[in-house]
């Protein structure tokens, strides 16, 4: 039997806040699909949910459309529906305190104030998952946090939020082919 992989990408249903800088798992999620040939979504557990192979390996992506406050729930019940243990548990979500256009990936620690991985922390009780955490930076200025994630990147910061997601695409497969270590050499 194929291993499986639950690969969730944070960030806030609707269309106003598509590819603003707090969707970068989401839009990080879209390119995994779009590469993997996914055509069909469904709605499950509280979350856009689609099947695909990488490898051999199972995966099931996933967008809670629960807000990003709220993520845990549909995370958990999605872990529960298909037999997934934190192990295998994937956070694809946007970071504070990482340079725009980075990414790095790490295993466990805290949510940092971010209201999604504390969402999935409470749900799940461990804080033992992966995580691919796509840089945004800090806002300038004294600019409103929640307002800088809730926007959208202009000019060369979209270059930046674009290569970060793509790049944070081929962490999953790293970590889903060579592991942590491997992949922390190559993307930290």
């Amino acid at each position: 039997m194929a291993e499986t992989y639950l690969i969730a990408g944070l960030g806030n249903p609707g269309d106003e806040y598509a590819h603003t800088r707090h969707n970068a798992g989401f839009d990080t999620i879209d390119l995994i699909a779009d590469r993997l040939g996914v055509r069909y979504w469904k709605t499950e557990g509280g979350a856009l949910t689609a099947k695909a192979v990488y490898r051999d390996t199972d995966l099931v992506l996933a967008k809670p459309q629960s807000f990003m406050n709220t993520s845990g729930g549909p995370v958990k019940q999605l872990m529960n529906a298909y037999g997934v243990d934190a192990d295998h548990l994937i956070v694809i979500h946007d970071e504070l305190d990482i340079d725009p256009g980075t990414v790095r990936v790490k295993f466990g620690g805290g949510h940092a104030g971010h209201n999604g991985l504390r969402s999935i922390c409470d749900k799940l009780n461990t804080r033992d998952w992966f995580r691919v955490r796509i840089g945004i930076g800090r806002p300038p200025g004294r600019m409103n946090v929640a307002d800088y994630v809730l926007s959208l990147p202009r000019k060369e910061a979209k270059d930046d939020f674009e290569v970060a997601c793509s790049r944070g695409a081929e962490a999953v497969y790293s970590l889903v082919d060579h592991g942590l270590a491997k992949t922390q050499q190559d993307f930290n």
